[in-house]
């Protein structure tokens, strides 16, 4: 299995839609909405990066990475989710290849560093912490996680991107 990542391109969308909406469909932590975020995400000039996974030239995974804003105003600091795998693709490793290549493409630009809400168990083996000086507030504080580019990392609270306050799900 060799899969290619690669940036979105225009005409991507539709895939990166289905994608995100197979990968979420019964999640037990979902609300439905992800689609919609990597779409208003899209609309609203706010998906800083955008990479998608392809095998045999078919979309299998997406990954957003939006600004995240930060108390002290800081920049640099961006925002992981959504990250869509199709499910019979899960466990493959396809995943862990956007999440890696989103942070070398990123570091690479000169970001701060990244931030996301996610399992801390998955989260911890690409580096992510918990516990940090930026945190958020609120019940899903605990699956806040900082996957800093250097040592320094600002006191600050952080808020998302306002395509994840505003998206909604489709009817089912």
């Amino acid at each position: 299995m060799s899969v290619t990542i690669r940036p979105e391109r225009a005409g991507d969308e539709a895939a990166i839609h289905r994608v995100t909406e197979a990968a979420f469909t019964d999640h037990p932590h979902s609300e439905g909405t992800e689609p919609a975020i990597v779409d208003a995400l899209r609309a609203y000039g706010d998906l800083t990066l955008s990479l998608v996974a392809e095998l045999d030239a078919t979309i299998v995974g997406h990954v957003a990475y939006s600004p995240a804003e930060l108390s002290n105003g800081e920049g640099g600091w961006l925002a992981l989710g959504p990250i869509s795998v199709v499910p019979e693709r899960q466990g493959q490793g396809i995943g862990r290849a956007l999440v890696e290549a989103g942070a070398v493409a990123l570091r690479e630009a000169g970001a701060s560093g990244v931030v996301l809400l996610g399992d801390p168990a998955l989260y911890a083996r690409f580096g992510f912490v918990r516990d940090t000086p930026l945190h958020i507030d609120g019940p899903l504080a605990q699956y806040f996680q900082v996957l800093p580019f250097s040592d320094a990392i600002p006191t600050a609270h952080v808020s998302f991107a306002k395509a994840f306050r505003l998206a909604r799900p489709k009817n089912r």
